[in-house]
């Protein structure tokens, strides 16, 4: 017979099958021939298109595991939130030295312009820091320390001329007021002020130790600026870098000017203190001076709060010398806030008022006195992002 009709023979005998197979349940299917796995000889399954396996049925998504993975997340996010509430403090430092190395970088700059290496210039801008550091704790720790020695050795007598008092004597003799007085101080008072003084110990430890470590951060920031700037613009694509890197030195000159004009405020402001209280006769004039530029650094209240001490020191020594106190510093803070403030302060930060006292008083209730410091420049960069990039691009729109 020929080909032709074994063939025809053949697809007509695989035409019913097929049919059959077509119209059977689907449970009794005879398996496809390539889903069925290969066995050789020994009986074992030809695993080389699946070295592991057959990958089996994903794992079904039910409300089990959607609540599972929402709860991991919550618990990983508060996780985060409490080792930052935890470092909140070492960031606080980080930031600041960060804020004082880029406000003295236009310093450090400046002798660089002038044929310095900027290792050099560094070193020079961080020696007059420790300068100025050393400058203050010599003015005020020994008025400080000399006023607790007199006042100790001011104590015997001051005992004296109580028992030595009619009255005192008389009630002396009725309620005893003395040898209760010699109990409180022996048994209450004593323990207290040792815990006290061990405090303060405790506290004035603490206090060098942070303004080394933050000696220590600004100096590395200021060494390595450069690189951290251009590791930081690695990060941004490479179409917006240019953008990027003008806007940013914009800023960072923004905040260094900020710094250098508030450095230069606070510097008027302790060197006319220091004149008046000279001319005035106030105890202890330069240290008083110094306490008054330190606190005029801080916006809004700063200079109110140097003022308010250093009145009251002048009322403990007599009543005209803290009467002209309150007088010269009511005349130069308005001075200050009219006519050196805004002249000083036009050239590095522009910043209406009104968004600068908002600044100010958020930042200050977010973080005190660094937030209140920090709250100016920080208006400005975001003041300066909103003009150079969101009004544009809401202009496009």
């Amino acid at each position: 017979m020929s080909p032709t009709f074994w063939g025809v023979l053949l697809s007509t005998e695989a035409e019913p099958a097929a049919a059959a197979e077509r119209d059977a349940p689907e449970g009794e299917r005879a398996p496809k021939a390539e889903s069925v796995p290969k066995e050789n000889s020994e009986g074992q399954e030809d695993l080389a298109a699946q070295p592991y396996g057959i990958p089996g049925k994903p794992l079904t998504r039910g409300p089990f595991l959607f609540g599972l993975v929402g709860g991991l997340g919550v618990l990983t996010a508060i996780a985060i939130g409490q080792m930052v509430v935890n470092s909140l403090s070492t960031i606080i430092l980080v930031v600041v030295a960060m804020f004082l190395a880029v406000g003295l970088n236009p310093a450090v700059e400046t002798l660089q312009r002038k044929g310095l290496a900027r290792r050099g210039a560094i070193s020079i801008v961080f020696a007059g820091v420790i300068v100025a550091f050393a400058l203050f704790g010599l003015a005020v720790v020994p008025p400080v320390s000399q006023e607790l020695t007199d006042f100790v050795a001011a104590v015997p007598g001051y005992l004296n001329e109580l028992q030595n008092h009619p009255t005192l004597r008389q009630l002396d003799a009725e309620y005893k007021i003395i040898s209760q007085l010699t109990t409180f101080v022996t048994g209450t008072l004593g323990p207290s002020l040792a815990s006290g003084i061990m405090g303060a110990g405790l506290v004035v430890l603490d206090s060098v130790f942070t303004t080394v470590t933050l000696l220590v951060l600004m100096l590395y920031f200021l060494g390595s600026l450069h690189t951290i700037k251009d590791y930081l613009l690695k990060l941004v694509p490479s179409s917006r870098r240019v953008r990027t890197r003008a806007i940013s030195e914009e800023i960072l000159t923004g905040i260094g000017g900020y710094v250098a004009g508030n450095v230069l405020i606070s510097v008027i402001a302790g060197v006319l203190t220091w004149i008046f209280l000279s001319i005035a006769g106030v105890k202890y004039a330069l240290a008083l001076a110094l306490v008054v530029a330190l606190t005029d650094l801080i916006p809004l209240v700063g200079a109110t709060i140097g003022a308010v001490l250093v009145t009251g020191v002048a009322f403990l020594q007599s009543a005209p010398a803290g009467i002209a106190c309150a007088i010269f510093f009511v005349l130069y803070q308005q001075v200050e806030n009219y006519l050196i403030y805004p002249r000083v302060m036009k050239r590095s930060v522009d910043v209406a008022p009104a968004v600068t006292v908002i600044a100010a008083l958020f930042g200050g209730a977010l973080l005190g006195i660094v937030g209140a410091l920090l709250a100016i420049p920080v208006a400005a960069a975001i003041a300066l992002i909103i003009r150079e990039v969101v009004i544009p691009r809401q202009s496009q729109a």
